[in-house]
């Protein structure tokens, strides 16, 4: 049954795990960064922690390049979920796990790993997070981006072409080929299963507040 902290005072010892999602370029990844960096002095490494659900894209060692490429990297199956949820339940439990480390250049992983230690508050960031019903049930609080997908396109092009190395004909192509008919096929209709929805992207600073009251208030 997928529950919620957002009613509730009570403390657990088992950890809280907060998951931001929406779009690719919604500001998802900036508002949970945000939300980090801003609490990390006061709670600590020990007092939280944030995963990147992209480090749990699939191993693709065993196809070459040109077939990595073709890969439809906004559908579930191009995730796995399976490690995600038994690597947050290892969390859950007090214990630890390798999440993998994801290279977007070689669309692959690379050959070393990033250890994960259960803190009081986990934050998730990612775009299928909301889509899968087995991870839902790993959620405490679930927190939806909503940025139009203009605003969502016109930031992926700023993004891939200077972090990424990709050229503007592939993220265009990309975007309507898979990118945006996978958003109202799996992301979209996620947002009907999130405590709160958040507009004006990773920066609305209200939203910031609210979210790190929350946290305050759930690590007392």
């Amino acid at each position: 049954m997928e529950h919620s902290a957002l009613d509730s005072s009570s403390t657990n010892t088992k950890p809280t795990i907060i998951a931001v999602v929406g779009a690719s370029a919604s500001g998802k990844t900036l508002f949970a960064q945000t939300v980090y960096d801003e609490l990390l002095p006061e709670l600590g490494e020990d007092g939280i922690s944030i995963i990147k659900e992209d480090a749990y894209y699939r191993c693709q060692d065993h196809l070459p390049m040109e077939q990595r490429v073709l890969t439809n990297y906004d559908h579930p199956s191009a995730f796995e979920h399976e490690l995600l949820q038994e690597h947050l339940q290892e969390l859950s439990n007090g214990g630890a796990a390798d999440s993998p480390i994801y290279c977007y250049q070689t669309h692959t992983r690379t050959k070393e790993t990033n250890t994960l230690n259960a803190t009081p508050i986990i934050l998730i960031e990612g775009i299928m997070l909301l889509s899968n019903a087995a991870l839902r049930n790993c959620f405490d609080i679930k927190v939806y981006m909503d940025t139009p997908l203009d605003i969502c396109l016109i930031r992926r092009i700023k993004r891939d072409t200077i972090e990424r190395g990709r050229t503007l004909e592939s993220i265009t192509s990309q975007y309507i080929e898979t990118v945006r008919p996978m958003y109202y096929q799996h992301i979209e209709p996620a947002k009907t299963f999130a405590d709160i929805v958040i507009t004006r992207g990773g920066k609305n600073r209200m939203a910031i507040e609210l979210i790190k009251a929350k946290i305050r208030q759930l690590s007392k």
